[in-house]
Parts: C-alpha cells; sequence; structure tokens
C-alpha cells in the first residue's frame, strides 16, 4: 500500500472536476476547517501546528460523496474527513495537505422507528435525540459536545459518554447496528457494515472509509432530573459514585465525580458547590429520586441543587460540565491546564483511585466518570493535570499503566500510541481493501507507516 502522498498533487484538475459540489478555497476558512481541539493537549499544539488542506469540499448527498472520492482517487490526493471537529486528539487535522471532506451539510435523519434509528453522516447529536425523544426514546449515549458534535465524528473518533453508565461504550457488541461507507479505490463504491462488521470502521479515525449513514439502537426515553452533591471528603464522593453506579434498580445516565478544586472551574456553579467541596453531577432518573437522599446521607454528602425534567435545558445544563466539557471549563481559567483519559481496573479500582488521589494531590486532579465495562460499573477517569513538562507528563501516565490503570493517551495523533495500542488486523485487512493507495487520513497509524 503507498502511504504518505507526496504534496504535488493537481488541485486544480481536482476543483474544476467538482463542479456542482460545495468547495472552500478561501485560505483562511480552510486552516479553521482543518483544526480540532487539539489544542487541549500542549504536546500535540506543536506537532500539529501549519498542518492544514488545501481546499474543503462539502458534499450534500452520497453521490457527490463517490463524485469526490473519484476524483481523490484520479489525482491521488489525500483526503481528511472531518464532522464539527469536536474531537481532542488531531484526528481531522490533515498532516499532508490535500482535501478535507466536511459531512455536515448531510444532516437528514432518514427514519426512526421504535428503539433504532438511521440517519447521514452530519446529523448533529442533539438533533436526533429530539427527534427521537418524540417517540418515546433517545440516543443511548453521547459525548458531552452532543449539541455540536455529528453521529459519524462520534462514530470515527469517540468512545462513549453520558449514558455510558447503562450502556458501556460505542464499541460495545450492540451499540453500533450498521456503517454505510464510500470507498476510494479506482472505482469508489458503497458498502453496507452490518452486526459486528462495523468494528471494521469504528473508532479508526477516517482511515477505512468515508461513512455516510449510520444505524443505531435507541434507548427508552426518561424524565431526566439533574442534581449537584457536595461532598467533604473526595473518596466518600468516590464510594458515593460507585454505589449509585452499582444500583441496578435505580436508572441513571450520569455520574461524575469532581475533587477540589475542580468544582471552582464551573463558573456558573458556584453557588451550588462551596469552596473546598468534592461534588458529584447526576442525571437520575425522575422516578428513580426517591431512592437517593438516603444514599447521599450514607456517604455524609449534601444535595445542592435539583433541576425537575420540564426544566432541564434552560440554564446551564449540567451535562456541559462534565466528560471532556470539564477540561474545557478549567482551560478557559487556566490555560496550562491539560488531562489524561483512564479506566481504573474492576478489582481495585477505588483504592487504586485513592492511592493515585493522594499521591498526586493537586498536581493531577481526580475527575471521574462511571461507566459500564462487561457487564461491571466501574470508574473512568479524565483527570486534569497541571502540565510542567511532557517528560513529567510521561512519567505520570506510565505511573499510572505500571499500577494497572489503562491509559487512552489524549496527547498522541498516532492510533497505536492512543487507547488502541494495536490497530485491529481486520481493520488494517479493510484498509487495504477501501483505500489501496492510502489516501486517508494519512500519517495517524505507525502499522501502515510501515506497509
Amino acid at each position: 500500500m503507498t502511504t504518505t502522498p507526496v504534496k504535488s498533487f493537481d488541485l486544480e484538475a481536482l476543483i474544476n472536476s467538482l463542479q456542482g459540489i460545495e468547495i472552500i478555497t478561501d485560505s483562511t476558512q480552510v486552516a479553521k476547517l482543518s483544526q480540532d481541539y487539539h489544542t487541549f493537549s500542549p504536546v500535540l499544539v506543536p506537532k500539529l501546528a501549519g498542518k492544514v488542506g488545501d481546499v474543503v469540499v462539502r458534499p450534500a448527498n452520497e453521490q457527490e460523496v463517490l463524485k469526490i472520492a473519484a476524483a481523490c482517487v484520479k489525482y491521488r490526493i489525500p483526503v481528511t474527513i472531518r464532522g464539527a471537529g469536536t474531537g481532542n486528539y488531531g484526528q481531522c487535522v490533515p498532516l499532508h495537505g490535500g482535501v478535507i471532506v466536511d459531512m455536515t451539510r448531510m444532516h437528514e435523519i432518514c427514519w426512526v422507528k421504535p428503539g433504532i434509528a438511521r440517519v447521514e453522516a452530519g446529523v448533529k447529536l442533539a438533533a436526533l435525540d429530539k427527534k427521537a425523544r418524540e417517540s418515546g426514546w433517545e440516543m443511548r449515549m453521547a459525548p458531552s459536545t452532543y449539541r455540536t458534535a455529528t453521529i459519524a465524528g462520534f462514530v470515527a473518533g469517540g468512545s462513549g459518554g453520558i449514558g455510558s453508565i447503562q450502556y458501556g461504550l460505542l464499541g460495545d457488541r450492540g451499540n453500533l447496528i450498521a456503517l454505510r461507507v464510500v470507498t476510494l479505490e479506482d472505482e469508489p463504491r458503497v458498502i453496507e457494515l452490518r452486526g459486528d462488521d462495523v468494528q471494521k470502521v469504528n473508532h479508526a479515525w477516517g482511515i477505512n472509509g468515508i461513512i455516510t449513514e449510520v444505524e443505531i439502537p435507541l434507548a427508552p426515553a426518561y424524565p431526566w432530573v439533574e442534581v449537584i452533591l457536595t461532598f467533604p471528603e473526595f473518596m466518600a464522593a468516590a464510594k458515593f459514585g460507585q454505589a449509585l453506579a452499582d444500583a441496578d434498580g435505580m436508572i441513571k445516565k450520569e455520574i461524575g465525580i469532581f475533587a477540589s478544586p475542580i468544582p471552582q472551574y464551573f463558573t456558573p456553579l458556584r453557588q451550588y458547590i462551596p469552596d473546598d467541596t468534592n461534588a458529584a453531577l447526576l442525571l437520575v432518573a425522575e422516578q428513580s429520586l426517591e431512592f437517593l437522599p438516603g444514599l447521599v446521607e450514607q456517604y455524609g454528602g449534601t444535595i445542592t441543587y435539583q433541576k425537575q425534567a420540564q426544566e432541564v435545558g434552560k440554564g446551564a445544563n449540567l451535562l456541559e460540565f462534565t466528560w471532556n466539557h470539564t477540561t474545557l471549563h478549567a482551560r478557559t481559567v487556566d490555560t496550562s491546564i491539560t488531562y489524561l483519559q483512564s479506566i481504573f481496573p474492576a478489582d481495585k479500582s477505588l483504592k487504586l483511585v485513592e492511592h493515585m488521589y493522594h499521591h498526586y494531590g493537586d498536581e493531577v486532579m481526580m475527575h471521574l466518570e462511571f461507566i459500564r465495562v462487561n457487564g461491571t460499573a466501574i470508574p473512568a477517569a479524565l483527570q486534569l493535570v497541571r502540565y510542567t513538562s511532557e517528560e513529567r507528563l510521561n512519567e505520570i501516565i506510565h505511573d499510572h499503566e505500571e499500577k494497572g490503570v489503562f491509559i487512552a493517551n489524549p496527547h498522541t495523533y498516532i492510533i497505536e500510541d492512543g487507547g488502541r495500542k494495536v490497530i485491529d488486523p481486520e481493520q488494517l485487512k479493510f484498509k487495504e481493501m477501501v483505500d489501496p493507495y492510502g489516501l486517508m487520513n494519512p500519517g495517524k497509524s505507525k502499522a501502515l507507516e510501515l506497509k
């Protein structure tokens, strides 16, 4: 397979061959659409500086995607796919220039049926959720960026989020039903992947075909209540989070636990979280709310805020302080703060959380997000790190890994160096078939560079 295309392509010929398709050539706009939120990482910023595409194309339908694919193959021009650009690892930053394919115009909700939906790649998660709720359903999970993130961007670059406490991660069997992709062969074609075959493209950072449609299962929609709790001791908050996560009869969608001083970065919520206290942000089904006070009392917590389901959506939205929005709020106050992404092992999770909490203190501020992995509720974490140097950051990462904490490193754009460690052989086999010239998001995989 040819990889890392040299930058000697005929851009003018490409543009001329795409008459009738929206094309952006303005350098400022192209530069803007060549970026994502990798700026959260002080390691990635210098590595990706100046990496921009040459042109942006915005297909309105699958036929236009096929036409773009054919032209890029003909002129051997690298292709980088993007949705809303809300990712954090430079997935949609083109390392070798070329064409940025912006999928946001493809935003049709094809259909919603009981328990299942089919949508185009550029549909925003919030729009799908709103449509599904009209018939009593909702998305199983979404990142904290759900208002702007697109469904295909979530599939290609995301892994879970709000709702993962109930349904696990996006890559878990059953959380994706089908993906429709366009290939970059000499004669591009459309392939429908269903069932376990979706893993050939899921979380592959846009190297394995252009996703045009996604079919996903839905969850029953509940009236959700937003709750803020405070705890004088962090480990009491963490143990409460685990207890709520383990309470199978209580229906919940979000359990976020935040060590002091993290809540001080949540400016709109400060009135509900006194200084030097630790906080829990929850989304609990209305019918489970009655059982919350007893559990809170058991762990020495205090309920300081509650927003009923009919009020959710008005004013501050608690979900937009969880997951990586936590990092966003912290960086608004202090740009030297960066983050980690961790999953603690089920057999010793809270003991390890406690050790790391005391060992690192304010250097690595603990932010837990409870998720379900292989049927067990465990703490994942998006710890906030006071950055001093890349060397120190790597020391912290290695220390976590040596103690059994899984780190999905958000400070690299190389797939294997992030969470994957190795690329699935099935994905590599599929890549060879659908992208024989190595034009899709080149430079993001060690395995492909070695071929």
